[in-house]
């Protein structure tokens, strides 16, 4: 016995470093919330992902892009959600009105007045422990592309967030890039094959089956098990109100009117919105802040970041560790996350 008890001593030892070594799991949950929708009262859904241990007092918001649901944020192998959760922070990603699980409306009255007011809404929710009962005191708002307009206009409107993170989005799109993409790339979504059974007015349209990866990836810098679950839980958007998003949100200077730290990140390889036919130089932080600074305010206090080799979906790439090891940074430093 007394030999057998270093034995056990070093089994348990080693298992306590391969434990302290792993990760701690997210936990994840869903949750719907009411709010309201062009035409009156409207259900919200979204995921929660909690770290282990006391949940933060600090959440970031996810608002996806156009085609897009709250997947975006959790697809296998580039899961935005769970790998903060890792790192002990929460999150909460919402399907925009019009996508996934939540309510969908009639496509043209869904305007960007009405889903910026439906994130105002959820940000009441998330302040007043009304999603997995925990009551954040501070919320920042983050986007991609579409979303990011939406998320601009929601901060710029309701002064009721304490930052903002823009991903996908600079205010000078390629509109070239834009108009041949939605013509060879788009088409309605109820004749889609994995979308048709939504039953949505023909005013919804959605990606054509393999346009995602020309549209949304570098696919050098791209795993194609990552492209493939992005086709497989693409969604719908409605395209008169990516029109006003794309006008009110995104070129005009909607975000002179945010308030709180901003932290703007692209993909260096972002054909919708960088490159010569953006008028964006997006090869460095630098050369993107000194472009996009005029659209801000001092108290936005702008921090820009390129992800290198990345497409307009920054998130879902082989290399998005580094986009989230730099947000990450970004919130330590204006807010001890």
């Amino acid at each position: 016995m007394k030999l057998l008890a270093p034995v056990v001593l070093a089994c348990a030892l080693l298992l306590s470093g391969v434990a302290a070594a792993t990760p701690d799991a997210a936990t994840c949950s869903v949750t719907e919330l009411p709010v309201t929708g062009p035409t009156g009262p409207a259900t919200v859904s979204g995921q929660l992902c909690l770290p282990a241990g006391p949940a933060p007092n600090l959440v970031q918001f996810l608002v996806h892009g156009g085609t897009y649901n709250r997947a975006y944020w959790d697809i296998p192998g580039a899961s935005y959600q769970r790998d903060m959760a890792d790192h002990g922070q929460a999150t909460f990603a919402v399907d925009r009105l019009g996508t996934g699980a939540s309510t969908h409306p009639l496509s043209i009255p869904l305007l960007i007045n009405v889903e910026s007011a439906s994130m105002h809404e959820v940000i009441g929710h998330l302040r007043a422990g009304h999603v997995g009962g925990v009551q954040f005191n501070r919320v920042v708002i983050v986007g991609h592309s579409v979303g990011s307009g939406i998320v601009a206009a929601e901060a710029a409107t309701y002064h009721d967030v304490d930052g903002v993170v823009l991903s996908g989005m600079t205010h000078m799109p390629s509109v070239p890039a834009l108009v041949l993409g939605a013509a060879l790339g788009l088409q309605p979504a109820f004749i889609d094959p994995t979308l048709a059974s939504l039953g949505t007015d023909p005013l919804y349209f959605t990606t054509k089956p393999g346009a995602r990866a020309p549209l949304f990836y570098n696919t050098s810098d791209a795993d194609p098990s990552v492209i493939a679950a992005d086709e497989a839980t693409k969604d719908e958007v409605s395209v008169p109100g990516m029109g006003t998003v794309a006008v009110f949100g995104i070129v005009l200077p909607t975000t002179l009117g945010i308030n709180v730290p901003v932290f703007q990140a692209v993909g260096s390889k972002d054909v919708l919105f960088c490159g010569l036919l953006a008028l964006r130089d997006c090869s460095s932080a630098a050369s993107l802040r000194a472009q996009e600074a005029p659209y801000y305010s001092a108290a936005a206090d702008l921090t820009t970041y390129v992800l290198p080799g990345a497409g307009h979906s920054l998130a879902l790439h082989r290399n998005a560790s580094d986009y989230r090891d730099a947000t990450r940074a970004w919130l330590t430093g204006h807010f001890g996350a």
